[in-house]
């Protein structure tokens, strides 16, 4: 089956968050299940950069401005998975982040620069002259929202659609003036509009074939109002076509026992060298070294939705208690500032490091637990990392968190199925209350030792989600189902535990 795969970013080419990951390697995975798959991505400065070997494949005019663009072609690396990038140098070859300018101010044209890619996905589904043309199109959050909307009024024969809501709260809100410079069918503005605006994840939730979320509990939670984020009730009316499927982990790019970026690889199996990446990351984060005091990373977005206003009012009790935090993340002015004042206050017990990929990988490696907290989490990509790692998460129960870390009561303890720590409300009192039960089984090494073999055992590998998407876009076409190979024995998990 042909599939193609339309994304706003994909690692190692151009990444924010878990979509790039998510992007770079459920494709692999389908792949490999004999799927013929492409992906679709805005051909960013940095995008360009990172792109080996880039060969054109065709060129086109601007369907929502006066300029013109171009198809290149490049691979995953280590993996025969074609990307296309849309060479639009009058959107994307820009200083700055890929929705927003250095000064954290979104793009003012980020309604056509999305229309672009949304429609360069709709002339490759239907274009008559293309020499590949997709069977189904999966499209990714809102910034692939219009494609369903575009195909479904084409009046020409199309793929199925699928659209992934990877997070509700973004939902491409624009003015309503700004449809008339996205080239889209007439009576389009009611399949958008949002209390007045126009909602490209509105659109796509409307015309999609069906809709998938990155959690089964997520997939729950958005047809509440509490988590609906305003489209609860759209949602319920599309529960029929709305499945909730985990996001999986390249254990190709996220294991110590093979990273290349650590001093020392270790597994599950062999943990003690974990000690030297600890040590490793305190010399170079320029925190003391202490080897009995536990390390707590925190490794997300600066935003709202990840309480760092909770972890901030919590940290200066935790580090008075004997821990050591550090943080690897970019975002909100004012967090950050907080976060550097901290470190100001107790050095040698905090640092604040903007995000690097490099970075990220041996602070996991070095890290005793990972803090994670979301007052909405739809999957949550660095607990599950951080497992791996042998970095407990510390999470809130919500979203894909109450689908993937069991917590770390005495009962499952005793059965040896916990692999991390939760907590339910998002306030300071419970994220303490939940740092203190981490801190304390901490200071019992050997029940600290079978907990984070218990979280590193865990296998979050794309085989099982893949497998579920497999049978969604056999289920949309019609096609006749693929002849899969059983999957060896899986390691338990809390979907299976």
């Amino acid at each position: 089956m042909r599939v193609l795969y339309v994304t706003s970013e994909i690692f190692p080419f151009a990444k924010t968050g878990g979509l790039a990951d998510v992007s770079a390697s459920l494709p692999v995975a389908l792949k490999n299940l004999g799927f013929d798959v492409r992906v679709l991505v805005p051909g960013y400065r940095q995008a360009l950069e990172h792109a080996p070997n880039p060969k054109p494949l065709k060129a086109g005019a601007d369907p929502v401005g006066t300029g013109e663009y171009r198809l290149l072609e490049t691979h995953l690396p280590r993996a025969d998975v074609p990307v296309w990038l849309i060479d639009a140098p009058q959107y994307y070859d820009r200083e700055g982040g890929l929705y927003q300018n250095a000064s954290g101010e979104d793009w003012p044209d980020n309604a056509q620069r999305f229309a672009l890619l949304n429609h360069v996905a709709a002339g490759i589904a239907t274009d008559p002259g293309h020499s590949w043309r997709p069977e189904l199109i999966h499209c990714n959050d809102w910034h692939a929202g219009l494609l369903p909307l575009l195909l479904s009024s084409s009046g020409r024969p199309r793929p199925a659609t699928l659209l992934t809501i990877h997070n509700l709260a973004y939902q491409g809100l624009f003015a309503s003036e700004e449809l008339a410079r996205l080239a889209l069918p007439e009576g389009a503005f009611a399949s958008m509009e949002f209390y007045g605006r126009i909602s490209f994840l509105k659109a796509g939730i409307q015309c999609a074939d069906a809709l998938t979320t990155v959690s089964p509990n997520y997939a729950r939670e958005i047809t509440t109002e509490e988590y609906g984020c305003g489209f609860h009730g759209l949602l319920r009316q599309r529960l029929g076509g709305l499945t909730g499927i985990l996001n999986g982990v390249d254990y190709h790019i996220w294991d110590p026992e093979h990273d290349a970026h650590l001093v020392s690889n270790y597994s599950a199996r062999w943990v003690a060298p974990k000690s030297d990446c600890k040590r490793a990351v305190q010399a170079e984060l320029n925190l003391t070294e202490e080897p009995e005091m536990p390390v707590m990373a925190f490794l997300s977005r600066l935003v709202h939705q990840k309480m760092p206003d909770v972890v901030l009012d919590v940290l200066p009790a935790v580090l008075e208690n004997g821990a050591q935090f550090v943080l690897v993340a970019e975002g909100d002015n004012g967090y950050q500032k907080g976060f550097h004042e901290l470190a100001a206050r107790y050095p040698g017990r905090v640092s604040v490091q903007g995000y690097s990929e490099e970075v990220a990988h041996r602070v996991l490696a070095g890290a005793d637990m990972v803090l994670h907290p979301s007052r909405f989490e739809p999957c949550g990509l660095v607990p599950i990392y951080g497992m791996r790692y042998g970095a407990v998460p510390l999470v809130r129960n919500s979203g894909g968190m109450a689908d993937t870390v069991i917590d770390a009561t005495p009962d499952a303890l005793r059965q040896g199925t916990a692999t991390g720590f939760a907590f339910e409300e998002p306030t300071a009192e419970a994220l303490a209350i939940c740092v203190r039960r981490a801190i304390g089984l901490y200071r019992q090494p050997i029940a600290w030792r079978r907990l984070q073999a218990s979280a590193m055992r865990q296998d979050f590998s794309w085989r099982r989600s893949a497998r579920a998407y497999a049978d969604l876009y056999q289920k949309l076409t019609g096609a006749p189902a693929l002849k899969i190979k059983p999957a060896k024995a899986e390691a338990r998990s809390k979907l299976t535990a």
